[in-house]
C-alpha cells in the first residue's frame, strides 16, 4: 500500500497519466491505431537467414515492430543437472534449462545485422534484455526501446538499469502479483522511465482462452496510469482483437514463417497470413470503438428516408375531420413523426389532400 501511494504521487509529479508513448517516431496510445509487435523469439531456429526472412515477412504483413531477445544460456542460468534445473510438463518438457536457452538464444553477433535489417525494411527493432550485459550491447546498437519479459518483471535491478537508459519501457506482467507489478512500475519510474507501457500477459505456452482475463487491461491502465496492452500467447488472433475493445494499445504476438518447421516457440506463433489478419482486424476493432454518441451516423443518412412517418392513405377534402382511416404510420420517412399520430386524429384539414401525401403541419387547422 505504501509503494502504491508513492507511485501515485510520483505519477502526479511526472504529469501522468500518459496518453501517448513514442517509440522510434511512432505514436502509441488510445488515440492511435494499435501498435503490433512481432516477436521473433527463438523462431529463427538457429539460422540468421531465417531470422532475416521472418523480419521481411513481418514488415510486409503490417507489423509495426520486430522484437528479439538478448541473452545467452550463461546469462540465463547455469549448466546444472539438478532437478531444479529440469523442466517438467508443458511445451518444453524434459529440457534442461541451460540446453533450452542454448538452443533458443539469438547470438549476440547477429544483433547488428538484425538492427540494420530493420532500418532497411523501415520497421522498428528492439529487444528484451535479460541481464545488464545485454543492455550494454543494445545501447551500443541504439535500441529505441526495451521490453522486460514477464519472468524478469521481478528482477528490479534489471528494471532499474533499463530505466536509467531513459528509453521507453514495455513490461509484461505474466505471473506477477499486484504488489510485484507495483514494485516494478515504481522502480522504473523512480529511475528515469517516463514512457511506460504495461502488457497484460498469461505466461502459459500456449495460453488458454478461458483464462485470458482481458478485463485486467483496463484495470492496469487506470491503476498504474499508463498505456496498457497485451502480450498474447493464445492460439489464433481472437484474444488479441478482443483486447483492443477493452483498451489495449499494444499487441505482442510470436511469429514464424511456418509452424511446420517446428522450433521452441512455433506452436503458439502466428504464420504470415495470420499476422496480416491480426494487423487488419486489430486496426478495424480500434476504428470501430469510436466515441460514445447518439443520433444517426453519416453512413446511416441515406436510410433515414426509410423510417416510418405519417402519410395520408385516403383522399380527403378541405374541411373534413381526420380519422384513422385517412392517415397511417408507414414507410418512407418524409412525413410527420409517428409520435404525432394520435394528435392528428380529430384535426381538420385546410385543403384537398390526395392519397400518398406526407403529412405536414400546414395541412391542418391549428
Amino acid at each position: 500500500m505504501v509503494i502504491q501511494l508513492q507511485l501515485q504521487q510520483h505519477s502526479r509529479e511526472l504529469n501522468m497519466p500518459m496518453n501517448e508513448v513514442v517509440i522510434d517516431g511512432t505514436k502509441i496510445g488510445p488515440n492511435n491505431k494499435p501498435y503490433i509487435i512481432a516477436e521473433l523469439s527463438a523462431n529463427h531456429n538457429g539460422s540468421i537467414e531465417r531470422a532475416l526472412k521472418t523480419m521481411e515477412m513481418a514488415a510486409s504483413m503490417g507489423a509495426d515492430a520486430i522484437k528479439i531477445q538478448t541473452y545467452t544460456a550463461d546469462t540465463m542460468t547455469i549448466d546444472c543437472d539438478k532437478p531444479d534445473f529440469m523442466i517438467e510438463g508443458g511445451l518444453w518438457d524434459g529440457y534442461k534449462l541451460y540446453n533450452l536457452y542454448r538452443e533458443a538464444y539469438t547470438p549476440y553477433e547477429w544483433h547488428k545485422e538484425l538492427f540494420q535489417k530493420g532500418k532497411e525494411l523501415g520497421i522498428t527493432v528492439f529487444s528484451t534484455p535479460f541481464d545488464e550485459t545485454a543492455v550494454e550491447l543494445l545501447e551500443g546498437l541504439g535500441a529505441p526501446a526495451y521490453k522486460i519479459a514477464s519472468f524478469e518483471a521481478i528482477d528490479l535491478p534489471l528494471i532499474k538499469r533499463v530505466a536509467q537508459t531513459g528509453k521507453p519501457m514495455i513490461i509484461s506482467t505474466g505471473m506477477a502479483s499486484l504488489e510485484e507489478i507495483t514494485e516494478a512500475v515504481f522502480t522504473a519510474r523512480n529511475n528515469g522511465c517516463t514512457d511506460l507501457i504495461l502488457l497484460h500477459c498469461i505466461s502459459s505456452y500456449p495460453s488458454p482462452v478461458n483464462q485470458a482475463n482481458l478485463a485486467t487491461i483496463q484495470d492496469i491502465s487506470i491503476r498504474f496510469e499508463c498505456i496498457a496492452g497485451l502480450s498474447d500467447h493464445s492460439m489464433g488472433t481472437v484474444v488479441s482483437v478482443s483486447a483492443i475493445a477493452l483498451g489495449a494499445s499494444v499487441i505482442e504476438k510470436h511469429v514464424t514463417l511456418s509452424r511446420d518447421d517446428k522450433g521452441p516457440d512455433s506452436e503458439f506463433s502466428l504464420e504470415p497470413s495470420e499476422l496480416k489478419t491480426l494487423c487488419i482486424d486489430t486496426a478495424a476493432a480500434w476504428e470501430a470503438i469510436g466515441q460514445a454518441g447518439y443520433g444517426y451516423k453519416q453512413a446511416e443518412k441515406a436510410n433515414l428516408r426509410f423510417r416510418r412517418s405519417i402519410y395520408f392513405i385516403d383522399d380527403i377534402k378541405s374541411g373534413e375531420v381526420v380519422t384513422d382511416k385517412h392517415i397511417k404510420r408507414i414507410r418512407p420517412g418524409f412525413g410527420l413523426a409517428p409520435k404525432h399520430f394520435e394528435q392528428l386524429i380529430g384535426k381538420t384539414v385546410v385543403s384537398d389532400i390526395q392519397r400518398g401525401t406526407a403529412a405536414r403541419w400546414e395541412h391542418f387547422r391549428s
